[in-house]
């Protein structure tokens, strides 16, 4: 645990009370074995003048969906002390009451809704309050005899609270149990099962305390177990095929497409090597926390997968039943993250994001876990109290507040020549619509070209099989699986007659504009069979059905191209693959439209470049996103009964039409 208190840097806020809670809750939230993800909350208390010149004491507390890692003043709700604290008296209050009237005590409406744990952080008689889900502290108390140990790990410098559901009922346990305690004496409060708070009137020092209170829980891990994970002990690589096949039967739980991120690495492959990983594995999360991210449990992946998701179906569904009041409505019973033994740990989430947030709190807790298992035993929650946090209306909300759905959220699709031209701005119109996108591309650009984790870019000779085959394994791993195949790849050789053709330039032609082609096709068919709405999109040319004079090795070899696109319609419709084609034309913002290639083919039509350019019959240019906007429709739920299509994306030509 480092302290990352900088005298210097908070200097600058020594006269703003707020901009001091945010610069400290973004030293809390930037560590992430304190918070994951939007996880903990803080608060400052301070006096501001209201609309009429009065003075009004407050509670600056974060507001829900902010994350104290990138927190603003913006993110804390201002809400009035005074009704806070008189909520807390109350001898019941229910969650829709709470978050309405914590609501209607705010001072700015536009502010965010206040944490569910406003009302604790307004009784805890200190100007700044920290509030954690410390790894350390939280697997401590996830043990067997948890409670003795962190008794007497921490003695009189914290008071310890029993688990209780957070939010109101929550506030009235604390404010019983401190009732005649002497605040000025405690450092803290250790939450069972949930985490851990510190407090004190100066920032400095109610952080000061997190951070050793922290420590304390790790120096105790150190001294009483393994505090490094244990490593795989022999190397394994992931079935590329395996993990479609997964994707596919978790995302038809789910309901919808799912992203699956594998973790093959030595901590994770050593968790699934464990002799008793099915049990540990299987008890539970590290915090209720977690449940709305990760489920209860992971799935086991077992070599008959389909049995394996039958039984995870309908063990949730059953979860459900035991712990249901008969009016909630069951969630989805996909999991949301695995562990294949031997292997690694996977993550699924709806999109990228939600599978990082996953694969991030998966990380943490088979870490937590093996800490556990060395004090005694890893010893969580009953599924009655995380079937309470995850069915909690108040935690559903969040989640609900994701937005429209995008038409391609959550398939994966791979672009080749995806570096630039029309095979870039496919990247950027799928990454619009949601996809997830495997970039190929000989131009070691492409690693760091798009700059998210949404892309994963790969240098790749499309024309070597090998290369080729082990970056649709690359991409499969990051993702899960391949749902949409953008057949890009091409180049358009320099003008050149039949009769003075030569054999270099003719086969440089085929080997890139046809038979790379081939090979892709070849190479992903067996994933896009489990692919979710697979389709192939593959990019042809006007040539097809009007080549031009000294075009003959372009134009033959789209023209051999798109009779392997109808060919593959064929073949692949009975496994419900779509395969069509889209035919540009002029397309002049591409990497093959040089300006020597532009010159000599306007000058073999006696036309200028600028009268070349817009030679067709609306006049108009054609740009490279124009062609993007229709692969992407094309790949898209649109054309979702369409197969063995060819659409001219050419602004018309008389010689096609």
């Amino acid at each position: 645990m480092k302290n990352r208190w900088a005298d210097g840097e908070a200097a600058r806020f020594a006269e703003d009370p707020l901009q001091m809670r945010v610069y400290t809750s973004r030293l809390i939230g930037s560590d992430e074995d304190l918070v994951l993800h939007g996880g903990g909350n803080t608060s400052v208390k301070t006096t501001i003048e209201n609309l009429f010149g009065e003075p009004e004491n407050v509670l600056y507390v974060k507001g829900s969906g902010w994350d104290l890692a990138t927190i603003e003043a913006a993110g804390f709700s201002p809400v009035k002390l005074d009704v806070l604290k008189r909520m807390a008296e109350l001898d019941k209050l229910t969650d829709t009451d709470m978050v309405k009237y914590q609501r209607a005590a705010m001072l700015d409406p536009s502010a965010p809704n206040p944490s569910v744990e406003a009302i604790l952080h307004a009784i805890i008689p200190f100007r700044y309050v920290d509030h954690t889900h410390a790894d350390a502290v939280v697997t401590i108390s996830n043990t067997a005899d948890g409670e003795q140990r962190v008794h007497d790990l921490y003695g009189d410098r914290v008071v310890l609270i029993p688990y209780v559901m957070p939010g109101f009922e929550l506030a009235r346990k604390v404010a019983e149990m401190t009732s005649h305690l002497d605040w000025s004496r405690l450092e803290g409060m250790i939450l069972m099962n949930h985490g851990v708070f510190s407090f004190a009137d100066e920032a400095k020092t109610s952080y000061e305390r997190m951070i050793s209170l922290v420590e304390t829980a790790e120096a105790y891990l150190r001294d009483n177990g393994t505090w490094d994970p244990a490593s795989a002990t022999a190397p394994s690589t992931v079935d590329a095929g395996q993990l479609s096949r997964l994707r596919k039967y978790v995302s038809i739980a789910a309901g919808k497409p799912m992203i699956c991120a594998a973790d093959n690495g030595e901590v994770a492959r050593g968790f699934s090597q464990l002799a008793d990983m099915v049990d540990v594995a299987s008890r539970g999360p590290l915090t209720p926390d977690h449940v709305i991210r990760t489920k209860r449990i992971p799935l086991i992946v077992e070599a008959e997968i389909e049995q394996a998701m039958e039984r995870y179906v309908a063990q949730y569904k059953a979860y459900f039943d035991a712990n249901s009041n008969g009016e909630l409505t069951c969630l989805d019973p996909a999991p949301r993250w695995a562990v294949w033994p031997d292997t690694g740990v996977l993550a699924f989430g709806a999109t990228v994001r939600e599978a990082e947030i996953v694969a991030d709190i998966s990380r943490h807790t088979i870490r937590c876990i093996q800490w556990a298992e060395s004090l005694g035993g890893w010893s969580v929650l009953d599924a009655k109290h995380i079937f309470e946090v995850e069915y909690w209306d108040l935690e559903q909300a969040k989640l609900r507040k994701g937005g429209a759905k995008s038409p391609l959220s959550g398939r994966v699709a791979l672009v080749t020549g995806a570096a630039s031209g029309i095979g870039r701005a496919c990247v950027n119109s799928l990454l619009v619509r949601g996809a997830a996108v495997i970039a190929l591309d000989l131009n070691s650009d492409i690693v760091d070209l798009f700059g998210r984790s949404e892309v994963l870019g790969l240098v790749c000779d499309v024309c070597n099989t090998e290369a080729l085959g082990e970056s649709v394994r690359s991409g499969i791993c990051a993702f899960g699986g391949l749902d949409i195949v953008i057949s890009n790849a091409g180049m358009f050789p320099a003008s050149q007659a039949i009769a003075d053709m030569d054999d270099d330039a003719w086969n440089r032609s085929m080997e890139l504009n046809l038979s790379s082609h081939q090979k892709l096709l070849t190479t992903t068919i067996p994933y896009l069979k489990y692919g979710i709405e697979p389709a192939v999109v593959v990019v042809g040319s006007k040539n097809v059905s009007a080549p031009g004079p000294g075009a003959s090795a372009y134009s033959a070899a789209k023209a051999g191209l798109n009779q392997l696109a109808r060919v593959a319609a064929l073949e692949l419709a009975t496994d419900g693959i779509r395969v069509n084609v889209v035919h540009p034309n002029a397309v002049f913002d591409t990497g093959i439209w040089t300006d020597e290639v532009l010159a000599s083919r306007a000058a073999s039509y006696g036309l200028s470049v600028d009268e070349y350019k817009k030679n067709n019959m609306l006049r108009t240019e054609v740009g490279s996103n124009d062609v993007a906007e229709m692969v992407c429709e094309m790949a898209g739920p649109l054309f979702a009964k369409t197969t063995g299509a060819q659409i001219p994306v050419d602004g018309g030509n008389e010689r096609v039409v």
